[in-house]
């Protein structure tokens, strides 16, 4: 998994995974597994998936031509509310995309330790051939 900065300044994680490294064969199949890490965590809150690659295509907005699919998890970690300013970076989301060749699995740095590690061992746990 690498970190980098998006955009020069948002920090986010991102994993490569072959398909040839993943028992997964699709977004939806990455989906399913993800949901039953969140569901399987009491401190994390189920919020949504989101289609990103059929709102962009209806809206007819710009596609990279080798994202044959993209979703987003919408889920909240909402440990604590130390001050109204940490709205701000929530919920968190992790994005799936088929590259055709590869999956990418990315999501944005958390101010919270525990979320990053838990979200970071959910994407690595995706790696499960090879």
């Amino acid at each position: 998994m690498k970190q980098m900065l998006l955009q020069e300044k948002y920090p986010i994680f991102v994993l490569e995974l072959g398909k040839t490294e993943t028992s997964c064969r699709s977004v939806d199949d990455i989906a399913a597994k993800l949901k039953e890490k969140i569901a399987a965590d009491s401190r994390v809150a189920w919020i949504a998936e989101f289609d990103h690659y059929a709102h962009t295509r209806k809206l007819g907005g710009e596609i990279a031509p080798e994202i044959k699919a993209a979703k987003n998890l919408v889920f909240c970690f909402g440990l604590a509310l130390p001050n109204p300013n940490v709205l701000a970076v929530r919920p968190r989301s992790i994005g799936i995309v088929d590259c055709g060749d590869k999956f990418i699995v990315n999501f944005m740095e958390a101010p919270m330790k525990l979320a990053n590690e838990a979200m970071e061992a959910w994407a690595k746990a995706l790696k499960d051939l090879g």
